[in-house]
């Protein structure tokens, strides 16, 4: 409903949409009684708010919608896409270590031992565009394999093959360069499923030596050094998911 101000919608969102945090980091402010709206203590995280005039603070400072960030990182290998992991493993909040970012969410994920292009936001709604598996823009990735693939094998991932009752397959796969024993090859998906990719192609007998994301939509991970991060120009934000 929209109230005299703007849309209201519960506290944990509105703190969520201002980019301040997380949904479920959030709430546990909220049930923590560390969050106030309007000078007083609110401990219920769907406490209707409006989401631009309310005052809000948490621990005592002004919670007001942060500057937006719009990020690409070329994940390095052995990183997981997490903000704490219980093992203790480095993740990818290392590569921003000093950059004094403020609250920033992986858009998507890649796992440990995949790397490449990976965005990061605080704006969750251009991040669910991104991730919408309806309406996203497909996501293109090089991946080196311990075989050479034919035709049939590379058609197949494009068919579909049934894995645990699961139906994976391909947008497009192409054999990009092949040696002697190993091949690389360009694997488009128009969605995004765990694992999809080398689950895919691990019922078809093949082994995946590397995963590396190069593109989503029209955005290419080009030469960015491994490990190392950038803003995305407002031309590029627009042409993935809009503002």
């Amino acid at each position: 409903m929209a109230g005299k101000g703007g849309a209201r919608y519960g506290l944990a969102r509105v703190l969520s949409k201002r980019g301040l945090c997380s949904r479920s980091e959030a709430e546990r402010l909220v049930r923590e009684g560390r969050v106030r709206l309007d000078g007083r203590v609110v401990r219920d995280p769907q406490h209707p708010t409006d989401a631009v005039q309310a005052a809000i603070q948490i621990d005592g400072f002004q919670a007001a919608a942060a500057r937006r960030h719009y990020l690409l990182l070329n994940k390095p290998r052995g990183l997981v896409t997490t903000l704490r992991d219980e093992q203790g493993r480095d993740t990818v909040y290392r590569c921003f270590d000093g950059a004094g970012l403020g609250f920033i969410a992986p858009v998507g994920r890649l796992d440990k031992a995949s790397e490449g292009l990976l965005l990061f936001s605080n704006d969750p709604q251009w991040a669910a565009r991104i991730t919408d598996p309806a309406t996203g823009p497909d996501k293109t990735y090089h991946v080196q394999v311990d075989c050479i693939p034919g035709p049939a094998r590379l058609q197949a991932m494009a068919e579909g093959v049934l894995v645990e009752g699961e139906r994976l397959h391909a947008s497009s796969a192409a054999l990009l360069r092949a040696g002697e024993k190993h091949a690389w090859l360009e694997i488009v998906l128009d969605e995004g499923r765990n694992r999809q990719i080398r689950r895919l192609l691990a019922a078809l007998g093949i082994g995946v030596l590397r995963l590396v994301r190069v593109a989503i939509g029209p955005l290419a991970l080009g030469e960015l050094p491994k490990g190392q991060w950038r803003e995305l120009t407002e031309q590029e934000i627009a042409a993935l998911g809009g503002v």
